[in-house]
Formats: structure tokens, C-alpha cells, sequence
């Protein structure tokens, strides 16, 4: 009996120590997935008062759990089923990053700033249902990130038991959860804490210096995460479509992959921005007559 119970303990510990070791290998090859879901979801949790920061991002972070756990099982069952439609769903995905990409571009662009009173009236009326938007957006886009992280971390582990395999991505889904959004917590509270150092010491010697540049830094990164985020949305629909469309991926430009990837984005992005439009111009004039 007891040997029994020792066997088992083994077997247990054996499948750990594998499960570490493909974790370690599957979070490496995550790891440009993960930089660039930081990059989207810390611009994302931003912008918004500093009472209101840590509860919408701890609904965020709930709502990237909950994408986690519908996606693992549905991962795994597509896998077994019908492997080839993981491609699609992919795909498909990256046509909804990259619209969100393009759209932020075209903002940026073509759409008027408001004046300051506007901007006041603005966040008055709608502070609500602007942050229930931008978590709704968070979350479908971190949707969309979880798929390709969790398909990664099981593409790395194809060749193990179906116990590693699912411990492994289980690891992964929530390191790519808990890391990202523990550093984006990190990001929206510098300066909060930049002014507990100010105050602690009296606003002088070094930790007041390390507060004020705290307390000034936050809105230059998140301004820096605003463009980065956008880059970033490019990039990973970018890689899905030059690895997934194989005409896209026989396309030689002559420049580095990873501009010619960005370029595909960005034109996939106008294509679904202008579809997108002219299906909302279809409803109205539907809801019109």
C-alpha cells in the first residue's frame, strides 16, 4: 500500500517537474504576445479618475479569467474535433485587431479635438457608459489575445501527454492574466504612489525626487502606451494573417517581415473599417424609414 503511494507521489512529482519545463518553453514563446497584450490593456485602463482606475481593472482582469477559462476547454476540443478551424477563428481575430488598430489611426487623424468645456460635458454626461465601453473593449480584445497565447503555449507542447499539455497551458493562461495585469496595476498607480513619497518625506532628498519623477512620468507613458498599444495591435493581427493566409505569407515586399506585416494590417483594417461603416450607414437608414 505504501509503495503504492509512494509510486503515485512520483508519478505526480515527475509530471510537475515536466510541467514546469514546458511552462518555462511555452512562456518564452508567448513572450511577444504577452509585451504587446501589456502594451494594449495598459492603454486600455487608463484614462480614467483615479478612484475609478483599480476597480475597472479588476473587472478587466476578471473578464480575462473568465476568457481564459472558456477558451482553454474550447482550445482543447477544436483541437481534438476539427484542428483546422483554429486557423479561422485566428484569422478572424486578427481582423478584429486590426480594426481596432486602424480606427484608432483614423481617430487620431480625421476626428476634430474638442475644446475643454466640450471635453468636460462630455465625460460628465457619458464618464459611465465610457467606462463600461472601454471594459467591454478591454476584455473582447484580451479575448482575442488569449486565443493566440493559449494556442501558442499548446502549439509548444503538441508532442506531450494530454496532462502536460493541459497543466502547461493552464500555467500560461494564468501567468499571461496575472502578469500582465499586476503590471498594468503597477503602471495606473505610479503616481499615487510618487505622491506618498513626496508627502513621507517632506518633499525633499531622493525618495521626493523618485516621487516626482513618478508623479511626471504617468502621463508620458501613457501617452507612449497609447501609440505603443496601436502598434501592437497591428503587429499581432500583422503575424496572424503572414502566418496563417498563405498567399499573405508568399508575398515578398522586400522589406523586413515585420513592416510588411504591418502594412497588411493596416490594409485588412481599412477594408473592415469600411465595411463596418457602410453596415451601421445600411442600419440607419433601415431604422429611418
Amino acid at each position: 500500500m505504501a509503495s503504492g503511494i509512494f509510486a503515485v507521489l512520483d508519478d505526480i512529482a515527475a509530471l510537475m517537474d515536466d510541467v514546469a519545463v514546458a511552462s518555462k518553453i511555452a512562456t518564452k514563446k508567448t513572450a511577444g504576445i504577452l509585451g504587446d497584450d501589456l502594451a494594449v490593456n495598459a492603454e486600455k485602463a487608463t484614462g480614467f479618475l483615479s478612484s475609478r482606475e483599480l476597480p475597472v481593472l479588476w473587472k478587466i482582469t476578471k473578464g480575462s479569467l473568465l476568457n481564459k477559462v472558456i477558451i482553454v476547454p474550447i482550445v482543447f476540443l477544436l483541437q481534438w474535433i476539427y484542428p483546422d478551424i483554429i486557423k479561422y477563428i485566428l484569422i478572424l481575430g486578427g481582423c478584429f485587431l486590426a480594426y481596432e488598430g486602424v480606427e484608432k489611426i483614423i481617430e487620431y487623424l480625421f476626428h476634430r479635438k474638442k475644446t475643454g468645456t466640450e471635453v468636460i460635458e462630455e465625460e460628465v454626461k457619458n464618464a459611465d457608459d465610457l467606462e463600461n465601453t472601454k471594459i467591454k473593449s478591454a476584455i473582447t480584445t484580451d479575448f482575442i489575445l488569449s486565443i493566440e497565447i493559449i494556442i501558442i503555449a499548446l502549439g509548444s507542447v503538441m508532442d506531450k501527454p494530454l496532462a502536460t499539455q493541459i497543466l502547461t497551458v493552464s500555467v500560461v493562461a494564468i501567468i499571461a492574466t496575472v502578469g500582465v495585469y499586476g503590471v498594468v496595476a503597477l503602471i495606473v498607480r505610479m503616481d499615487d504612489a510618487g505622491y506618498k513619497l513626496i508627502n513621507q518625506s517632506n518633499d525633499k532628498g531622493f525618495m521626493a525626487t523618485i516621487g516626482h519623477l513618478l508623479v511626471k512620468g504617468l502621463p508620458l507613458i501613457i501617452k507612449s502606451l497609447a501609440v505603443i498599444g496601436t502598434i501592437a495591435l497591428l503587429m499581432v493581427s500583422g503575424e496572424i494573417f503572414d502566418h496563417n493566409i498563405e498567399y499573405i505569407h508568399h508575398l515578398d515586399f522586400s522589406i523586413p517581415a515585420i513592416f510588411k506585416q504591418m502594412i497588411i494590417s493596416i490594409i485588412i483594417g481599412l477594408i473592415v473599417v469600411a465595411l463596418v461603416k457602410i453596415i451601421q450607414k445600411i442600419y440607419q437608414i433601415t431604422l429611418s424609414k
